[in-house]
């Protein structure tokens, strides 16, 4: 009898809060980084209001930034699935929520899972064609896929980078042809759809440069090729005018900066521990350190800037993965190439090595 006056009593409480209070409480602990405490009232909100859909994006969403691509750990693999539950919960009750569909669209492509992210995107662009932003993911999927094994194609007939095209082994144009012909002219549709949509659209117009670019390796003549090298400079023109542009509205107020990304949690994963480092703790821990090769195209365009990648350096001080956070689309693939190439001595933690989850920054000058 006790049990239950106690349990009447604790549903009583219950419901006698306001669900937009303990959300307002959740949203203050979400602006002061304090994720797990937000969590915590969101589910809080949600559990008092079932239907309440506010509640149950930003619980999405504070799972959404504890979630760190790329690590292994039951914690993680915990959050990505809890995000994906509240947003398809809200899915569920409003099947074109475009906030929850772009939500659950970025969980999956920033755990690189290419294939269910372009589904989502596709879903989004159902809910709302005129989203330039989904298009251009659209293509940069299609790129991230394209790109590891065009680079290793390359890289097994001993080509650099600034070697031009087209590819010199037939055998291996028409298979690379044959397998990503038809899905890099669907990225080079969703690049012309997403600048049809906004104007002045600097990263589509590199995409499009860097996706004509590397095609032109796969024409089996050097006048075909040489007609799209023609074609990809004048992208790398109008992406750089593009860029002046953004500039001038950002220096004028008219276009904020986006929010830098909250670092990491640590992770324990069974018996081994990831910890989080400081991205200049961490540099001076490097052993070997390649310098990328400042892309030819790039240097010409006059683009300079720095490529920032979120990393984790397994025990035996190497990259084991990398999540691009931000750079100019023509420095990122030489960014990628120096990295993976760099070593690091491992990191201790009680006498024994640990994995590390750290920001890598490349920068690009001219006078490199």
């Amino acid at each position: 009898m006790r049990t239950a006056v106690v349990l009447l009593l604790a549903a009583a409480g219950l419901s006698a809060q306001d669900p937009r209070e303990v959300l307002n409480r959740g949203v203050t602990d979400f602006k002061n980084g304090r994720y797990a405490e937000a969590v915590a009232e969101f589910q809080k909100a949600v559990d008092l209001d079932p239907s309440f859909t506010t509640a149950r994006l930003y619980l999405g969403t504070a799972l959404m930034q504890q979630y760190v691509p790329g690590m292994v750990s039951l914690e993680n693999e915990a959050l990505f699935a809890r995000a994906d539950e509240a947003f398809r919960a809200v899915l569920v009750a409003e099947p074109s929520n475009k906030v929850a569909l772009a939500s659950v669209a970025s969980l999956y492509l920033n755990a690189k899972r290419w294939d269910e992210a372009a589904t989502w995107y596709k879903r989004l662009l159902d809910a709302d064609p005129n989203d330039a932003q989904a298009y251009y993911t659209l293509a940069f999927i299609t790129w991230s896929q394209w790109y590891p094994e065009y680079g290793k194609a390359r890289a097994s007939l001993g080509m650099k980078q600034a070697d031009p095209g087209p590819i010199p082994d037939a055998a291996v144009r028409t298979a690379l042809r044959a397998k990503w012909w038809t899905q890099l002219d669907d990225a080079v549709f969703n690049l012309n759809q997403a600048m049809a949509r906004r104007s002045q659209y600097s990263d589509a117009m590199a995409y499009m440069n860097l996706i004509v670019r590397e095609r032109a390796d796969l024409r089996d003549t050097k006048a075909e090729y040489q007609k799209d090298i023609s074609e990809a400079d004048s992208w790398v023109q109008q992406a750089l005018n593009a860029k002046k542009a953004e500039a001038a509205a950002n220096h004028s107020g008219l276009i904020p900066p986006p929010p830098p990304p909250p670092p990491p949690p640590l992770v324990t994963k069974g018996s081994a521990v990831r910890i989080r480092v400081d991205g200049n703790v961490q540099a001076q821990n490097l052993v070997s350190q390649p310098a990328p090769v400042y892309p030819p195209l790039a240097k010409q365009a006059g683009i300079a800037g720095t490529v920032r990648f979120a990393a984790i350096i397994d025990k035996d001080g190497r990259v084991q993965n990398l999540q691009v956070i931000s750079g100019h689309p023509l420095l990122i693939p030489a960014a990628i190439d120096a990295v993976k190439q760099w070593v690091y001595r491992p990191t201790l933690l009680n006498g024994q090595p640990v994995e590390v989850s750290t920001e890598i920054q490349v920068n690009f000058t001219l006078s490199q």
